[in-house]
């Protein structure tokens, strides 16, 4: 064999367990003298007849495996049916090819098998020591991502999706029907708080990876310093906080779905690295340059409208129709009003039993008063208040004033307060002079009043921005 000087300055703390089956004694002499600087437990067979003995006793995390074992035999069929014993009962574990240069091309074979990598004799002390411990690199992952499914699913529900009464939601239903058992990427786009993520979730439910995890990731919300190492990993000491090898959000999905919320968000520079795994269907750590395939089903959403983006320049052309092989919109909650009482019915039970209410159900009056609110908010902000309604409750029934405590007329219970409009028509009726000034502000107090207060949701009402409704806020003394 070849001898080469190795750097040994970059040589880390032996870590890992290797399984070393070669029937050449000089070659297992070699390897009990280098190899132990580098994994901290060593085992070495002559033969492979206790090769499955020992992969269940020693539990290696990289095999080295010769191809040929009986003298004067040179077809390789050993090694690869050694090969394929190893990978059905772990798979999980890769395994590097012990070659003479005859046996290259069957090396590469088996490698599309499912082998790692070969090397090939006689071997390169700092080669084989690279390739190993890339090896173990790649068994740590795959350990790790199998960890990760085990211990959480980590996309956000709340249950089954509500598809409802609404004929926008009924056809909804019928193409996700359709698209759910496909692998087709698919790009869903509504307000928010309209339930992308619900729909997301039911996709992932209706499809055959249902069996493995939905892997849900806001990269909207993502700092741009650790977008790579969220979605493609990072290895140890790739920078200053990576203290050990992590599997990004792709490799933790591998499998089932990936679900990219807010991916409007994702800035130009960054959009390019995500299209480069989508095309390769293969993720490079930060801080390695080995490259890790992945399979996931990619459903990505959205509020902006992305179809202007790409026309302005502010979203990638050739990304946008990899994630929109199927586009599905949600509709806002005022475009499928009679959802409106079944989802807040649907709200009340589950947080009654959360709360520990005897809360039977939701008077006419209230029915009335969801059924006439904008919600800006969505599905999100209609939870909020049934929410809310069932922890202030103090009946069996929810009323008008659970929901709107600030539309409560102090006259007396289950009135409820004037709307902008009414005001002002009993302004003019009475003869009262009525400003632009005066209509804006009754409309502005009479949202604020309407949304406890929420500068958001009432700027979002009214079509402008925080910080204009701010200064009308000022202007008018509110």
């Amino acid at each position: 064999m070849k001898r080469k000087c190795m750097n040994m300055s970059k040589k880390t703390t032996p870590d890992g367990r290797i399984l070393v089956v070669d029937d050449n004694k000089a070659i297992l002499s070699a390897l009990r003298l280098l190899l132990p600087a580098y994994f901290s437990e060593v085992t070495l067979l002559s033969s492979p007849n206790d090769l499955m003995h020992s992969m269940e006793v020693k539990r290696p995390e990289v095999v080295l495996l010769d191809m040929n074992f009986t003298a004067k035999v040179t077809t390789g069929n050993e090694g690869l049916f050694w090969l394929g014993e190893i990978l059905k009962a772990y798979p999980d574990v890769p395994v590097v090819l012990f070659t003479a240069y005859s046996d290259v091309a069957l090396a590469v074979d088996a490698i599309k098998r499912g082998a790692f990598d070969f090397i090939i004799k006689p071997f390169d002390n700092a080669k084989l020591v690279t390739t190993l411990q890339a090896a173990l690199r790649l068994s740590r992952s795959r350990q790790e991502v199998k960890q990760l499914r085990e211990i959480k699913n980590e996309i956000r529900s709340e249950g089954d999706m509500f598809w409802g009464e609404s004929p926008k939601m009924k056809e909804l239903r019928k193409i996700v029907q359709k698209v759910a058992k496909t692998d087709a990427s698919i790009l869903i786009t509504g307000e928010n708080g309209t339930g992308k993520d619900m729909l997301a979730g039911e996709i992932h439910r209706l499809s055959k990876r249902s069996g493995s995890s939905m892997v849900s990731v806001d990269v909207g919300s993502l700092p741009e310093s650790l977008f790579e190492s969220e979605l493609f990993g990072h290895v140890r000491g790739a920078f200053t906080d990576a203290k050990a090898d992590r599997a990004g959000k792709f490799e933790v999905a591998s499998g089932g779905t990936l679900f990219l919320d807010e991916i409007g968000n994702i800035p130009l520079h960054l959009q390019t690295k995500l299209l480069t795994a989508i095309q390769t269907k293969s993720v490079t750590r930060v801080g390695s340059n080995v490259p890790v395939p992945v399979d996931i089903r990619l459903i990505c959403a959205t509020n902006r409208d992305i179809s202007r983006m790409v026309a302005d320049g502010q979203f990638r052309e050739d990304l946008f129709f990899r994630i929109n092989t199927i586009h599905l919109t949600l509709p806002p909650l005022r475009e499928r009003m009679e959802d409106i009482v079944p989802l807040a019915e649907l709200f009340m039970r589950k947080y009654a039993v959360k709360y520990g209410k005897d809360i039977r159900g939701i008077r006419d009056e209230a029915r009335e008063e969801l059924m006439q609110r904008p919600w800006q908010g969505n599905i999100r902000e209609l939870q909020h208040v049934v929410e809310k309604a069932v922890i202030l409750s103090e009946k069996g029934m929810l009323e008008v004033g659970d929901f709107f405590p600030e539309q409560q007329d102090r006259r007396g219970p289950g009135r409820r307060s004037k709307t902008a409009a009414q005001v002002l028509k009993e302004s003019v009726r009475k003869g009262n002079v009525v400003t632009l000034d005066d209509m804006e502000k009754e409309l502005i107090r009479v949202a604020m009043r309407q949304h406890d207060g929420n500068l958001t949701v009432v700027a979002q009402q009214l079509g402008i921005t925080r910080q204009t409704l701010y200064n009308k806020l000022k202007k008018y003394g509110m």
